[in-house]
């Protein structure tokens, strides 16, 4: 299980408080005074939410406590629901090859370029890559498509012919889907 990292930055008395309550949270709590020791400790963690009092930092994952007093039980609630959003972040980007899948967006992306595709496409690419084989026309047909394999139809070659299509363009990769004897597969 991933290690929520709860860390507290420039703000001593909120620490205070949430240490003697440590035993009943689900994170673990570090508090840092300087930006370069904060930079230093979330360098090494994936899983990291900074709590501080004021924006002046240009980081990622900061939740920001300026409307104080704040109940405690909300503002557990408030660290849990980023917590949360993280996860959901963090799960939604696939890396196949030197590509990363953008499930959210639906983007596919390598260094700055970026490509839209489909739901269809998405999940085409999301099951070849879980096969580790070539993967069929009728299976792909059955498993993405939804359609019954004696329907003649050439629904997966369109699809993709088209996918690679639009692979090529943006990147300029011509064998990201490569054709089998037995079907499609990602290399």
């Amino acid at each position: 299980m991933n290690v929520h990292n709860l860390i507290i930055y420039k703000f001593i008395s909120l620490y205070n408080i949430l240490e003697e309550l440590s035993s009943d949270l689900n994170f673990k709590i570090d508090h840092v005074d300087g930006e370069n020791l904060l930079k230093n400790e979330i360098k090494n963690l994936n899983n990291y939410l900074i709590i501080t009092n004021k924006k002046n930092l240009n980081m990622n994952n900061q939740l920001v406590l300026d409307d104080k007093p704040i109940n405690i039980f909300t503002l557990i609630e408030k660290i849990n629901i980023e917590f949360l959003k993280l996860q959901f972040y963090n799960q939604s980007q696939v890396k196949i090859n030197h590509y990363i899948i953008d499930l959210n967006s639906r983007e596919m992306l390598f260094n700055s370029n970026e490509l839209k595709l489909t739901e269809k496409e998405i999940n085409t690419i999301i099951y070849l890559s879980k096969a580790n084989k070539p993967v069929s026309v009728d299976e792909l047909q059955k498993n993405v498509w939804s359609y019954q394999s004696d329907i003649e139809t050439h629904t997966v070659e369109t699809h993709i012919y088209r996918l690679r299509k639009k692979i090529f363009n943006c990147f300029g990769d011509n064998g990201f889907i490569v054709s089998k004897k037995n079907g499609y597969q990602i290399d």
